[in-house]
């Protein structure tokens, strides 16, 4: 198994059934279909899988799911990111127990007074608490969304302490200037990127990869990003087209929608609300996608 998240990998929208509960079945053939055009893993209930909307069991399930259909366990990683430690400690226990290595940790949220010492605190009794060697962890650095910055000091600390269990860093901030932060204080850290802008330069500054949400629909975009392709106007062009909705995750599911002709994909978690529009959102996209990209 790999020791770290490299390369191409999608945040996974997350299908849901009429009842509101996963749709695995979906979400396994995504993930296929995703797998056939070069993506090398996914992520499952991140910021774009909707995942603070899923609690434990629903996680576990899904992945006891994915697993049964066939996706390869060292192809997945998981959001792990609770307001309770303890949620993120039984979580990571259970997928570790089902041979998932790869999770995501957010910090500490919703109080935004938090010291860096405190978030230290936190990550490392997560990490303490799940006492399993097998772990790779994932630092998640989306302040915009979590409203809690990972400091770049508090993220070399932790990897001193745990080393490669502490084996990377996804960072979402959109500020390539962070990255390099984060690039400069531990350089040991396998640092991804969520911007799919700045995939090509972030590779070529010794990143890791990307784990991003735009490659649920656009993935031969997204890796012509990452094999270093002149697609990088196109690329922040289609991430424009859908910043500028109310909700990129209910505008990805739309445009899934779209491309699938399955409206299951609408349907999304309160308190987001479904998006209408994924047919006029697809036809700018394959605009941006013609000519293919070689």
């Amino acid at each position: 198994m790999t020791e770290a998240i490299r390369g191409f990998w999608v945040a996974s929208a997350t299908p849901l059934a009429t009842d509101g509960s996963v749709d695995s079945a979906k979400l396994a053939a995504h993930a296929k279909q995703l797998f056939s055009k070069g993506v090398d893993g996914v992520v499952l209930f991140g910021t774009t899988g909707e995942g603070t909307s899923f609690n434990v069991p629903e996680r576990v399930a899904t992945i006891e799911a994915m697993l049964k259909a066939g996706i390869a366990p060292e192809r997945i990683g998981i959001g792990g990111g609770f307001p309770a430690i303890t949620d993120s400690i039984a979580l990571t226990r259970a997928v570790l127990g089902l041979g998932l290595r790869h999770v995501l940790l957010l910090p500490p949220y919703f109080d935004r007074s938090v010291t860096p010492d405190g978030i230290e605190d936190a990550f490392a009794a997560i990490i303490d608490g799940i006492a399993d060697d097998r772990l790779r962890a994932y630092l998640y650095h989306i302040p915009q969304t979590s409203g809690v910055a990972i400091p770049t000091n508090v993220a070399a600390s932790l990897r001193k302490r745990y080393g490669k269990q502490v084996a990377g860093l996804k960072d979402s901030s959109g500020d390539f200037k962070q990255f390099q932060a984060f690039r400069v204080a531990s350089p040991e850290l396998a640092i991804t990127v969520g911007n799919e802008a700045d995939i090509t330069r972030a590779i070529a500054a010794g990143g890791a990869g990307t784990i991003c949400g735009m490659a649920n629909v656009v993935p031969e975009l997204v890796k012509g990003m990452v094999e270093g392709k002149d697609v990088e106007a196109r690329m922040q062009a289609a991430i424009d087209i859908v910043l500028k909705t109310p909700s990129f995750t209910a505008t990805l599911k739309a445009i899934l929608a779209a491309q699938t002709g399955d409206a299951g994909w609408l349907r999304v978690r309160p308190p987001l609300r479904a998006s209408s529009d994924g047919s006029a959102f697809l036809r700018k996209i394959d605009a941006l996608m013609a000519p293919a990209i070689a």
